[in-house]
């Protein structure tokens, strides 16, 4: 799971996220040009992407680890499993 430094990281970068989806209900409220709309979603993309990119080294480094260093074969194949279908997932987006 995750150690208290990678959670606030976590934790800071959704808040901010969260303040660019709220700057973005503004921009549309405004009428604002679309473009610059369509700019800031992009960023705010950008760091759900990080968000994610986090999450994932967070799983790799500990989640993964542990089933691999564990004498279960199911605990393994069921990890690798996972990964396949989050990775089939993530590049049909």
């Amino acid at each position: 799971m995750f150690t208290d430094d990678e959670k606030d990281s976590v934790l800071r970068r959704l808040r901010r996220v969260e303040g660019q989806v709220a700057g973005l209900a503004r921009m549309v409220e405004a009428d604002k040009y679309c473009i610059d709309i369509i700019q800031q979603v992009s960023a705010a993309q950008g760091a759900l992407l990080r968000v994610s990119q986090e999450l994932l080294d967070s799983h790799l480094r500990t989640c993964l680890v542990t089933a691999f260093k564990a004498n279960d074969a199911r605990a393994r194949d069921r990890m690798v499993k996972e990964l396949v279908a989050l990775f089939a997932k993530v590049s049909r987006q």
